[in-house]
């Protein structure tokens, strides 16, 4: 590996070192995710349905790469709570579609407004001109993000 490669390398593991010890920080402070009795797994099927109307189970388990079977269990329990339901597909009266309840859509505005509110006020300490680094790093990491062609690994 080159020089420029070695120094890549060793910047990426210093920012990747430095997120994990600022996740770490962060978990400290009060956030519904924390006190939130829901798994992860939960979590992570009420975030896929914040970004959509609605869902088939088929398309969540697909996503979350697990059985109809187990997002079938995980569904049932968030419809318990009160976060999501099931209705009919207008379209296919044999497909069940999942949906976010008022509540879970208030759930995912709580968690987004606490690490929303939390990181303002990280940034409001730093001066101008690391603002405007940030500014620029993080519309880098956006366009990568972005881009159709990233694939994970």
């Amino acid at each position: 590996m080159t020089d420029q490669g070695d120094e890549r390398e060793e910047l990426i593991d210093r920012i990747s070192q430095t997120q994990r010890h600022l996740a770490r920080l962060l978990a400290r402070q009060h956030s519904p995710l924390f006190t939130s009795t829901l798994t992860m797994r939960q979590l992570h099927v009420i975030m896929l349905l914040a970004c959509t109307d609605s869902t088939s189970g088929q398309d969540l388990a697909h996503r979350l790469g697990v059985s109809l079977g187990t997002v079938t269990g995980l569904i049932d329990r968030l419809v318990r709570l009160g976060l999501a339901d099931r209705h009919e597909d207008p379209r296919d009266r044999r497909v069940r579609r999942i949906a976010l309840t008022d509540a879970g859509r208030k759930l995912v505005e709580e968690l987004n407004d606490a690490g929303l509110a939390h990181y303002r006020a990280i940034m409001q300490r730093l001066d101008t001109e690391t603002l405007r680094a940030l500014d620029h790093v993080t519309a880098k990491i956006r366009e990568v993000v972005e881009d159709p062609g990233l694939s994970p690994g």
